[in-house]
């Protein structure tokens, strides 16, 4: 799945990735399509330089910093090769993720555009839940309630632990007595 920049390296290979970003394959989607976004604004900044580098040296400004003469045009060419090397990342990365919506058979209304002047809650998209006495909780997004269920679970595994140490001691300091 090369998503994001030049081919030579993967879309998590550049820096630490959050592990949301990991849990499923449409996360590690959405993660590449915002690679993409990037790759987008570089690509940008790379039809500039190679336009700055087309125009004539008499037009550079002394604070443009372009190469004279021969390395004018050789600095061209690497710029424009990256230029296609990147566009060509980008092209491959979103046909990668149409064919990932394809496949998972998305509904066209979940990927439909909100209405005009549609504002999302400020705590993302989530379902409203209750308390144990039937009190609404205040209103959570799902990444809020993913950290949630995560932290309930290191809990329940952590006390797990704990009992079945207790529960070790005990059996051992049994078995000493015994003897």
């Amino acid at each position: 799945m090369p998503a994001s920049g030049s081919q030579d390296r993967g879309p998590f290979s550049e820096q630490e990735v959050d592990p949301i970003w990991m849990s499923s394959r449409t996360a590690r989607q959405i993660y590449a399509l915002g690679e993409v976004e990037k790759d987008i604004s570089r690509l940008l900044s790379l039809a500039a330089s190679s336009m700055a580098l087309l125009s004539l040296p008499q037009t550079d400004g002394p604070e443009d910093d372009l190469p004279q003469g021969g390395e004018r045009s050789e600095k061209f060419v690497d710029v424009a090769n990256e230029y296609f090397r990147r566009l060509d990342a980008i092209h491959i990365a979103i046909r990668s993720s149409l064919a990932h919506i394809r496949q998972s058979r998305i509904a066209p209304s979940a990927i439909n555009a909100p209405p005009p002047n549609f504002i999302p809650p400020p705590l993302g998209v989530g379902l409203p839940s209750a308390d144990a006495d039937g009190a609404a909780r205040g209103e959570r997004g799902l990444q809020e309630e993913r950290v949630e269920r995560d932290a309930w679970k290191g809990i329940l595994n952590a006390l797990t632990r704990i009992k079945e140490a207790r529960d070790r001691e005990q059996a051992e300091a049994a078995g000493s007595m015994k003897s």
